[in-house]
């Protein structure tokens, strides 16, 4: 059994553990992950196994004789390893992250973060937390797009068990200017939040270029996903941060480009203060203006960027995007009457 699938059996055994009083006899342990983890079966020693790791890793588990038989539960020390303590500003720096993820409202990831939220709230003082309401009212998050993805809630669950077990999914998929959505069968790798949408890294099971078949599919554009009892080994050598790292949008890429912008003297300050990429180049020129060196996955990516500072900035390479922006702003100078 691959380790991760153990360490997600056992988080699941302590969210099972943690809701009990009287504890769960070792076949009702069983019977949760199966139902909860979508197996299709468990033997009860695996289970024995996964609470003595537990134990073995200093987690406060325990059994004991009861009318019912042997049930294990949460020891006397567990119980109360939930008690907070937060300062005022630790508290303002988990209320500003949580603004920040107000994006994922209605998925399985926000319950998480209400819940602790609302433990952390019932836990502490009120003299800590009126002070964190007084430095709060001063502080504000913005630019985070009002989006909910409580349709889509059913579709992520499904999608995040099947990457924890390794099982292709059965999608309906509809992408823009597609009449109809189309039944595909993809292989999940993990799960992304960019600019307030929510992506699902996985491989196109009908193609089988190593390089190409990655995609990040939009979960705005899913109408279904059904887990098939078919599984798949992910790429020894996929690592999904260095994945996401290779570009600075969400186009997949095996292969990005590197693109030059000239940017004037007056926006070289921009691309200094707000970055495109950790890993941009910055050439500082004798007039004043930058030569900006970035990676990126599409030209898509790189084009709003451009036009956004209009005559500031001045795409020098490649030549297949200098090309897509000159098409661009001769069509919004036919657009606006521009001689």
């Amino acid at each position: 059994m691959a380790r991760n699938e153990q360490l997600i059996r056992q988080h699941k055994i302590l969210q099972i553990l943690e809701h009990s009083r009287y504890g769960y006899l070792l076949e009702e342990i069983r019977d949760d992950l199966v139902n909860q983890l979508g197996l299709t079966s468990l033997h009860v020693r695996t289970v024995r196994r996964d609470l003595e790791a537990l134990q073995a890793a200093g987690v406060d588990v325990d059994s004991h004789e009861s009318p019912r038989g042997r049930v294990w539960k949460m020891g006397t020390g567990a119980r109360g390893m939930h008690k907070i303590n937060a300062s005022a500003t630790e508290l303002i720096a988990l209320s500003l992250g949580r603004d920040l993820m107000l994006p994922l409202a209605g998925t399985p990831f926000w319950v998480g973060i209400e819940s602790f939220w609302n433990k952390i709230k019932e836990e502490l003082p009120d003299g800590i937390w009126d002070h964190y309401q007084k430095f709060r009212q001063v502080l504000h998050v913005s630019g985070v797009t009002p989006k909910s993805y409580k349709d889509q809630e059913g579709v992520l669950k499904t999608i995040n068990r099947a990457i924890q077990q390794h099982r292709v999914v059965q999608i309906s998929y509809q992408t823009l200017g597609q009449p109809k959505p189309k039944e595909r069968e993809i292989e999940p790798y993990g799960v992304v939040l960019y600019q307030s949408s929510i992506y699902i890294v996985a491989a196109a099971r009908e193609i089988e270029d190593l390089e190409t078949r990655v995609r990040h599919w939009k979960l705005d554009r899913f109408k279904k996903a059904e887990a098939l009892d078919a599984y798949f080994k992910p790429p020894k050598d996929f690592d999904l941060e260095q994945h996401l790292a290779q570009s600075i949008g969400i186009f997949a890429s095996e292969k990005p480009q590197n693109f030059k912008i000239r940017i004037s003297s007056f926006a070289a300050a921009w691309v200094r203060e707000d970055p495109w990429h950790p890993e941009q180049k910055i050439e500082s020129q004798a007039d004043g203006s930058v030569i900006l060196t970035v990676k990126a996955a599409n030209d898509l990516e790189i084009i709003p960027r451009v036009l956004a500072l209009g005559a500031e900035a001045e795409v020098l390479s490649p030549a297949s995007c200098r090309k897509a922006v000159a098409e661009r702003v001769k069509r919004l100078a036919e657009i606006y009457k521009i001689d």
